[in-house]
């Protein structure tokens, strides 16, 4: 097995249950405007949030156009009109409360940090992240965090590997591994950037990308690393 000098963890679906908690904030922020949340109000966010990540990911939108525009178009979808930027920061506050981790991943990241030096590579909102971190309890585990929003650029786009990896002392990317669910974000970033990379999909999906490892469980890592 080869010696790693960093491991890069993604956060959302990778380390933290981030749909769970999702689904929890997008109740209460329904609620609070007397909406109930059914199985069609939660698909048409989700294709909305997902549609305008993924232009973000391709550098077609900016930031604040994803955490403002999801919510704008959804209540319009609804017939009702917000206040965006308000709405948003509603959201933010119970998304901030809740904490879902996934299974394993507290235990892992206590693992390795023993033996490699850990770092999170996540696209986000850094408060969002920050607190996610603190409140589940893996931040001590982790050298740097490196967000999107900080950053200047998102996941898998090579500006941000380039910041994090002038921030990363001594280490090429070819000694470095990123762990992730994503294969758009972290996979084909992973690749693109010459990182060694490994493909979290409990759900055990059809691979359209290659990566180094396929893991289904976080466990899994003791054995590959």
């Amino acid at each position: 097995m080869k010696r790693y000098e960093a491991i890069l963890f993604d956060i959302d679906d990778t380390l933290l249950d981030f749909k769970q908690s999702e689904h929890v904030a997008l109740e209460q922020l329904l609620a609070s405007y007397n909406v109930r949340m059914t199985d069609e109000v939660k698909s048409r966010y989700v294709d909305i949030n997902t549609g305008l990540w993924r232009a973000f990911e391709r550098g077609e939108v900016d930031r604040e156009e994803v955490l403002v525009g999801r919510h704008t178009k959804l209540f319009d979808s609804l017939g009702l009109t917000v206040d965006g930027p308000y709405v948003e920061q509603q959201y933010r506050d119970y998304l901030h409360a809740g904490v879902h981790m996934i299974d394993g991943a507290l235990e892992i990241v206590q693992t390795l940090s023993a033996d490699y030096p850990l770092y999170i590579v996540t696209n986000g909102v850094t408060e969002t992240q920050f607190k996610r971190l603190e409140s589940s309890g893996l931040l001590p585990y982790f050298q740097d965090v490196f967000v999107s929003d900080a950053t200047g650029s998102q996941k898998p786009m090579k500006p941000f590997f380039d910041y994090v990896f002038d921030r990363i002392p001594n280490v090429t990317p070819e000694k470095g591994l990123i762990i992730g669910d994503s294969v758009t974000a972290d996979i084909a970033g992973g690749r693109m950037y010459g990182l060694d990379t490994c493909w979290f999909n409990p759900k055990e999906v059809a691979a359209t990308m290659e990566s180094t490892y396929e893991i289904r469980h976080l466990h899994e890592l003791k054995s590959l690393l």
